[in-house]
């Protein structure tokens, strides 16, 4: 029997979160932190028929990819300031934007936080304005790059054997 050929993944196209209201998060990615507004469709009949009403917006990212959101006026969704742990976007950037980011963003009255040190990579947390986190990540060496290694497999083996004993600080 033959095995399915996988597709190569080369990166990302988009991801697309929902938002409460799209000039309020074009103020934020656009304005805020300088991803041209680079697409925007009205959607008015579902894939599969239904009427709807919901605006899909694109911001643009140096690397052709996107973040795209859907403001869906009529369709109930639960806002919540999202935990870091539970839900965010990095985004790569130059370790020297990311100072100019945290002056910028708290000139706004934006919530930023960082800069935070991760080994290989330097990060800044800002909050937009649906309560999602979007990191802007920064090689820490010049040249440091994210690619398997045997280290990784390791500590996600440990982790697995480890994960069911009770955290102290957990409890």
């Amino acid at each position: 029997m033959r095995t399915p050929t996988l597709p190569a993944i080369y990166g990302l196209h988009h991801n697309a979160w929902r938002c409460s209201d799209a000039e309020r998060s074009r103020r934020f990615y656009e304005d805020l932190l300088g991803l041209p507004l680079t697409d925007a469709f009205e959607i008015r009949q579902s894939k599969t028929g239904r009427d709807v009403q919901a605006l899909h917006l694109f911001f643009a990212l140096g690397d052709g990819s996107s973040l795209a959101f859907f403001d869906v006026p009529g369709m109930p969704f639960d806002f919540k300031v999202q935990h870091d742990f539970d839900l965010h976007i990095a985004l790569a950037v130059d370790a020297d934007a990311l100072q100019p980011m945290i002056d910028r963003a708290r000139a706004a009255g934006v919530e930023v936080r960082g800069i935070s040190h991760h080994g290989r990579i330097r990060s800044i947390y800002l909050r937009d304005p649906d309560g999602y986190v979007v990191e802007l990540a920064a090689p820490a060496d010049e040249g440091a790059t994210l690619v398997p290694t045997a280290e990784a497999r390791k500590t996600l083996d440990a982790w697995q054997q480890r994960k069911s004993e009770p955290c102290p600080l957990q409890t």
